[in-house]
């Protein structure tokens, strides 16, 4: 091959990588204002970037296109009003029709499946909005009503109902969801200002559940980074009640781990629902874990047909000890997760381990029964928990 050629392959090869990179935005609006502009923000963690504007065109249509390396979130907007929130990755070509003054809510939309959830999920969640308001009109059409106390007393519980059902159906959806990055957005939703749809508190197991998938996938990127941040310090919050505080309290629930299988599957802790599960920390490293695995073995192949799953968690250094580990005590038939990080592990804090082997057995809910059995121990307990 002569050097001409050859440079040309090369510059066709990188003009295609570029080309692969850009994203085209296609919209036709239903009317416009001689002053419109359709501008693109970047969603950063603490702020919107503008990147991008053009003039809307005389026949009401306008077209952006920009270079993504990887999944990101921007806003398409014509103020601080009327905007769609999108999740963009690398080659879409994204065509939308909208009223001029509800870009959130278009007429059609193609190209980006993760907006699509995106708008489905805002669909949802205004409905919800609309039912609240029309609560908070009742209330006030009612201020001068004798029989107020009762009223609010039937419109909180008629709120709740509809603030339950907001929550419920957003774990649902991330749950569905988990691998994209609009699990993250949907962490984040409100119904009011202030007014949050999952409470950092209470549906803690969500943050770290969400967390624990995507900051693998995307370590890099600013939004997952600052969940990643604000999970850590929420763990180590959670640690510093003391040991009595009900993490990890037997009857309170396991707290969600969401890692990556030996072949790079995640798999959620709260997939085992269902089953009386023992949920075991160890490590190819620690001489104790591996003297008591054939224990759990035994454990396995006498309870399993029964309805007992091992959900075995990993704090080794690197794969191939891991993997050397399972293949040398023979524990393939359970399932196994890590993120390789030692004690750096997402787990550790989560579960406040100081050593191991640490485990913690699970009724078919997901919520703690005992915690640290081990040989015979272990082997009286699952024979009192099946044997009834």
């Amino acid at each position: 091959m002569n050097l001409k050629a050859f440079l040309f392959i090369v510059a066709a090869t990188i003009a295609a990588g570029c080309k692969n990179n850009t994203i085209e935005l296609k919209g036709k609006l239903d009317s416009k204002r001689p002053e419109d502009y359709i501008i693109l923000q970047e969603l950063k963690s603490d702020n919107l970037l503008t990147v991008d504007s053009v003039k809307i065109e005389d026949d009401n249509t306008f077209w952006l296109e920009r270079e993504v390396e990887f999944p990101s979130f921007y806003l398409v907007k014509t103020d601080d009003y009327n905007f769609l929130t999108m999740l963009l990755e690398p080659g879409q070509k994204i065509e939308l029709t909208a009223n001029r003054d509800s870009l959130g809510f278009p007429r059609s939309f193609s190209g980006s499946p993760g907006t699509s959830l995106m708008i489905e999920y805002n669909r949802h969640l205004q409905e919800t909005i609309r039912k609240l308001r029309g609560i908070s009109n009742v209330y006030r059409e009612n201020l001068e009503s004798p029989d107020l106390p009762l009223i609010m007393e039937q419109l909180d519980s008629t709120a709740q109902v509809y603030l339950n059902e907001i929550n419920s159906y957003t774990k649902k959806y991330i749950d569905e969801n988990l691998a994209s990055l609009v699990s993250l957005v949907a962490l984040y939703q409100q119904v009011a200002p202030g007014e949050y749809v999952l409470h950092a508190d209470k549906d803690f197991d969500y943050y770290v559940k969400v967390d624990s998938s995507l900051f693998n996938k995307y370590p890099d990127y600013e939004p997952v980074r600052t969940l990643h941040d604000q999970v850590q310090k929420m763990i180590s919050e959670i640690t510093s009640r003391g040991p009595d505080a009900p993490l990890i309290r037997d009857g309170a629930a396991a707290p969600e781990i969401a890692l990556p299988n030996p072949e790079g599957d995640t798999i959620r802790l709260s997939s085992t629902r269902g089953s009386i599960v023992l949920l075991d920390f160890w490590a190819a490293w620690c001489s104790p874990c591996r003297y008591e695995n054939p224990n759990l073995v035994k454990a396995y192949n006498l309870y399993h047909s029964r309805g007992f799953q091992i959900y075995q968690v990993s704090l080794d250094k690197t794969r191939d000890a891991w993997l050397e580990g399972i293949r040398e005590d023979q524990l393939e038939k359970w399932i196994h997760v890590s993120d390789i990080k030692y004690w750096n592990s997402v787990v550790v804090p989560l579960y406040r381990i100081e050593s191991i082997p640490a485990n913690f057995l699970l009724d078919r809910d997901g919520r703690i029964i005992a915690s640290n059995l081990r040989g015979e121990t272990l082997q009286n307990k699952l024979a009192e928990l099946f044997n009834n």
